[in-house]
């Protein structure tokens, strides 16, 4: 039986911008996952989650323990992980070889170089939204980020501390937002409740979906928004409209 290859497309898919591989990283430079915790500023808990996702997207264990106490036993890279950080470093400098060359020739056209860098993100989420970090509230072992749209609109998540460490989340920070068409609600008027996000724009396309009236709702000119209505909603082209969805439907991304 052969042994399993390693998929260099998930491990390395997406743009390597969060701590994941400078946690992998660190721990082969240290020997121990509690070091390279310390070195990244993030919990023990953290760095295991981010060395656990790495070896999930891989297909292939990355790092192998060695006996120890429970927070402070030795570990190393097997095989895969070094050749994962060989392709990472590589990927790194062409990445930012090409996007250098293409800030040049794009210079003065307004586009945004950060989204266009997290296309190589492979996700079923048909809502991705540029955003600022405006602020972070932290409790209960769960972060509440604040994010504002490019139309001045707000917008919040809910996310683990853990992953609030390993992307490295700060006030002023672009982001992308992430959610499924299938999390939003779109109705003509919403009334809010609890934490629920709720969005105004006008309406500019519907048809049928496999869950219910699909609806898109034009934020700004550049920026439209997907949900579900009712089938038997009333809504119309052009007709102002609201949408809503939680906090915890809300992904938080980093293109670059």
């Amino acid at each position: 039986m052969s042994a399993p290859k390693i998929q260099f497309d998930d491990v390395l898919g997406a743009p390597a911008v969060d701590k994941r591989l400078e946690v992998l990283r660190s721990m082969h430079h240290a020997g121990s996952i509690s070091e390279a915790a310390r070195a990244n500023g993030v919990s023990y808990k953290a760095a295991w989650q981010a060395l656990e996702t790495l070896s999930n997207l891989a297909g292939v264990p990355l790092v192998e323990k060695a006996v120890g106490g429970s927070g402070g036993g030795g570990a190393k890279l097997t095989p895969a992980g070094l050749q994962v950080l060989e392709a990472a470093d590589l990927l790194s400098s062409a990445r930012e070889n090409a996007l250098a060359q293409f800030v040049r020739s794009a210079d003065g056209l307004g586009l945004n170089l950060r989204g266009i860098a997290g296309m190589g993100l492979r996700t079923s989420m048909r809502n991705q939204m540029p955003c600022q970090v405006q602020d972070i509230r932290a409790s209960r072992g769960a972060a509440t980020v604040v994010l504002e749209l490019p139309d001045g609109q707000g917008l919040t998540s809910k996310i683990t501390l853990e992953s609030l460490q390993l992307l490295s989340l700060q006030p002023g920070q672009k982001v992308l937002a992430m959610f499924k068409a299938t999390a939003v609600t779109v109705a003509p008027t919403i009334v809010g409740a609890g934490e629920v996000n709720l969005l105004r724009g006008k309406v500019v396309r519907r048809g049928t979906g496999a869950a219910g009236l699909e609806v898109s709702l034009q934020l700004t000119p550049g920026l439209v928004l997907v949900g579900f209505a009712d089938a038997e909603s009333p809504l119309k082209l052009r007709q102002n409209a609201m949408a809503a969805l939680e906090p915890n439907a809300v992904v938080i991304g980093l293109a670059g």
